[in-house]
């Protein structure tokens, strides 16, 4: 199943967001659009494995949650100026970004994920989730913190052959994994370079990542916080 809007601008994301959740329920694979990127994403050890595999991603390398602020206030472990930063970034800044902390292993929303989702989901002590990644993850968030059914993935291509901004770019077998694909062109933050989500560790502000609109980030971490964050 494809849902292509005839109207980008007008796309129901609500609509399209719960179409994704229902497949990701069965146990499907669901393609997204990011402000940042197209995503891949997958909530079953069945599902992250075919990831894992159509991506040729080494189990080295950690997916990521799809969370909202919700999601992080209730699982990640931050000091104060921390969760102001990170309330800023997506009230104030409305830019995109993952975060990485360590998290509450034992909170109720991680109750129903599977040993091996959360086990390629994670880092030792630490979750990388990325949040105010555009309108449709972000009612994607909001929908599955309301289902207490955490949402996980990565970018939707290969291993190393950088991020894709259009279906069209998107390798055919990455294609050809996934249940429901989302259409809505181009990325808006589509850059030549292929980048996706800038990675800011939030232990000690260390960039874990520059991506996209990075200098934005760090320009607001340091006039609003005087926060320099650590390349």
């Amino acid at each position: 199943m494809q849902l292509t809007p005839d109207n980008p601008i007008g796309h129901d994301v609500n609509a399209e967001a719960l179409a994704v959740l229902d497949v990701l329920d069965r146990g499907g694979i669901a393609i997204i659009p990011l402000n940042v990127a197209y995503a891949i994403l997958g909530r079953t050890e069945g599902a992250i494995r075919r990831i894992f595999a159509v991506k040729q991603r080494s189990f080295d390398k950690p997916s990521g949650m799809f969370g909202g602020a919700l999601a992080s206030a209730d699982l990640h472990i931050l000091d104060e100026q921390a969760q102001a930063f990170r309330s800023a970034l997506i009230e104030e800044a409305d830019l995109p970004f993952s975060i990485v902390a360590e998290y509450r292993k034992d909170h109720p929303l991680l109750a129903g994920v599977e040993p091996f989702v959360l086990e390629t989901s994670t880092k030792g002590s630490t979750m990388d989730m990325l949040l105010n990644a555009g309108p449709l993850h972000n009612a994607l968030a909001a929908f599955s913190h309301e289902r207490a059914t955490p949402v996980f993935g990565s970018s939707a291509n290969q291993s190393l052959s950088g991020s894709k901004y259009r279906i069209a770019d998107i390798e055919q077998a990455v294609l050809d994994a996934a249940d429901i694909i989302i259409d809505h062109g181009t990325c808006r933050d589509a850059n030549t370079q292929g980048l996706s989500s800038t990675i800011i560790d939030f232990r000690d502000y260390s960039v874990v990542r520059a991506g996209c609109r990075f200098d934005e980030i760090e320009d607001f971490a340091q006039t609003r916080f005087g926060i320099a964050l650590r390349k």
